[in-house]
């Protein structure tokens, strides 16, 4: 037997796999191997702790290339496979939709197939050992009232055409495990924030918007209600599932942490008006813009099942999580600048080729 177990990580250089990677390549047990085509949102700069690791490769390649996810198996011989590969912002997915049906769809089904031919030619051993974890989105549910949570048991009722996209991937994962036999666990997860997020969602655009007195664009009346997830904690809860969550099994991934989109961005200014002052409070910079369309109104995720089963507990309230990732922000203007002023892209371009970034 190895002394070490090999992971492909795809979509690694993205905001929640590099959380999994920095995290898990702790464990001198682990090699991982990060598969990311690069695009806006992958950012090698959140790898970089990580990039002198003799346990760490990047692999620049799109999940979409058939023939390359195949060289890749017979080239690495990965244990298991941790598929985090997808666009995820819903304001692109109702501007610019295909892209969502390309990777997260398509994407999704030529990473299975690479998967399931990899998979059946392994040792009766290694096959039942293997994994295929599905990281999803509990935006595959659709919107709640004013009552009740997300489970395992909901049914789906996505709304934006990035909902709709995952919910397919999540039916293509079930579909593989039940039709071919392959060994896959999926979790759906509520909104995740922390370090290294790219700032085009709300936390890290609001920070950065609110350190800049730049306005801070809140949707319609600010009341539509989330669930908040520290990365680190998510990064914690997928490495439960890819280990001892039961083949064939969802499991829902949440903070309990309730806030209108409203609190969340009063806490922000609240913080930076204690760790980075200004002329004024940065309250003064809330801006009411028109809403999104079709925006859901509220998510909550019920975690009992993943805490029941797998011991699995948050180690981050809302609270200090949001107050570690202000103070990140605050304390690592280098990686902000490469990020905002396209560094990040152009050092892609130069290593990888422009193809990599399209």
């Amino acid at each position: 037997m190895k002394d070490t177990r090999t992971l492909l990580v795809t979509g690694g250089a993205g905001f929640i796999g590099s959380a999994v990677i920095r995290q898990w390549l702790a464990d001198p047990a682990l090699r991982i191997v990060c598969v990311d085509k690069l695009t806006y949102a992958g950012n090698v700069e959140s790898l970089k702790p990580v990039s002198d690791s003799p346990r760490f490769s990047l692999e620049v390649l799109d999940i979409c290339d058939a023939a390359a996810m195949r060289a890749l198996f017979e080239k690495e011989q990965p244990d298991a496979v941790v598929h985090l590969a997808a666009e995820s912002h819903v304001d692109r997915s109702i501007t610019g939709p295909g892209e969502f049906i390309q990777t997260n769809v398509v994407g999704t089904y030529v990473l299975l197939e690479a998967t399931r031919a990899y998979w059946r030619q392994l040792t009766a051993d290694k096959q039942q050992a293997f994994r295929f974890h599905h990281v999803s989105t509990d935006e595959v549910y659709g919107t709640l009232g004013d009552e009740g949570a997300f489970s395992e048991t909901t049914a789906y009722a996505p709304n934006s055409p990035y909902s709709a996209s995952k919910a397919g991937s999540d039916h293509l994962v079930r579909a593989w495990h039940h039709t071919y036999g392959l060994p896959v666990v999926t979790t759906n997860c509520s909104n995740n924030y922390g370090p290294y997020h790219f700032p085009e969602k709300l936390i890290p655009l609001m920070i950065l918007n609110a350190i800049a007195g730049k306005p801070l664009p809140v949707y319609g009346d600010g009341l539509n209600v989330r669930d908040w997830l520290f990365v680190e904690d998510h990064a914690r809860a997928i490495r439960a599932v890819l280990e001892r969550g039961r083949v064939g099994e969802t499991y829902c991934v949440g903070g309990r942490a309730e806030k209108t989109n409203l609190e969340v961005v009063h806490t922000l200014c609240d913080l930076l008006d204690e760790l980075h002052p200004s002329s004024g409070l940065h309250r003064r910079l809330i801006t009411y813009v028109k809403d999104r369309p079709g925006h859901d109104r509220r998510y909550a995720i019920d975690c009992a099942k993943l805490e029941a089963e797998l011991g699995w507990r948050q180690q981050e309230s809302f609270e200090t999580g949001l107050r570690k990732t202000v103070q990140w922000y605050l304390d690592n203007g280098d990686w902000v600048r490469g990020v905002t002023s396209g560094d990040y892209r152009r050092w892609i371009e130069s290593n990888y080729g422009s193809r990599s970034a399209s």
